[in-house]
């Protein structure tokens, strides 16, 4: 009998202990059925947060109906974005301070084209990429053509592929800069509100593109709207490394 009673309890210990693990997995399985519902809640509020108001994109329909255009929020970095001592505030890469014309994110990644930092613009961000960019006053994106010299200008410029090369002109537009029939080229650009921009981003082995950006206005958390038109696409550039490199 003490044998029958032994084996009686054990029997309903190991049931209770596979019962438990089983309620233990159900539990399990349903806190990440949670977590998976509150990333999608989570990726709607910042696709939210990120978007332009109902106005703006009102004020720009007919614009945005045009091929190639668009209408951006970008965030400023030192508010948002992950910098020392203070993590983003927002789970995308980047927090929303960086955008792809061609990917057609906010997702820092590679290929993001321009940077929105202390009340500046930026192009060019990892290893041997680059940005030129000139501000052209308050000319309409509409207005904006090959006809005008700095389009022209833009639209006709080679990058070298030799990675010396390509280093010399990172630092030139990113530091000194270029004037050019009056204008500056630089890598970054204080924000003016109303202001036109172009901006020939090329990242080596991403994309290599020319883009007309017009800064719509600024909001009360400091992020820009910004109105933009892809003028031109370029083949992918590739780098040739210098020796020392490789």
């Amino acid at each position: 009998m003490r044998k029958i009673s032994t084996a009686r309890l054990i029997v309903a210990m190991v049931s209770i202990f596979f019962l438990n693990l089983v309620a233990q997995g159900q539990s399990r399985q349903e806190l990440l059925g949670q977590i998976e519902n509150k990333r999608a809640e989570l990726q709607t509020l910042q696709e939210k947060f990120l978007a332009p108001s109902d106005g703006d994109r009102s004020a720009f329909s007919e614009f945005l109906k045009q091929p190639n255009t668009g209408l951006v929020r970008l965030l400023p970095r030192e508010s948002f974005g992950e910098v020392p001592d203070k993590p983003s505030k927002l789970t995308i890469r980047g927090g929303g301070a960086y955008y792809s014309f061609v990917r057609l994110t906010h997702e820092y990644g590679y290929g993001s084209d321009i940077e929105l930092e202390q009340n500046h613009l930026r192009a060019g961000f990892a290893g041997a990429d680059y940005g030129i960019m000139t501000m052209i006053d308050e000319v309409p994106l509409e207005n904006v053509t090959s006809d005008l010299s700095p389009v022209a200008f833009l639209l006709g410029y080679t990058p070298p592929t030799e990675e010396p090369e390509v280093r010399q002109e990172q630092r030139l537009f990113l530091y000194a800069g270029k004037m050019i029939d009056g204008l500056t080229y630089r890598g970054r650009l204080p924000v003016k509100v109303n202001g036109t921009y172009l901006l020939r981003s090329i990242s080596f082995y991403n994309s290599d593109v020319l883009v007309a950006i017009r800064i719509v206005r600024k909001d009360s958390d400091d992020s820009l709207i910004i109105a933009w038109k892809l003028l031109q696409k370029f083949p992918k550039p590739e780098l040739i490394r210098s020796t020392a490199s490789r």
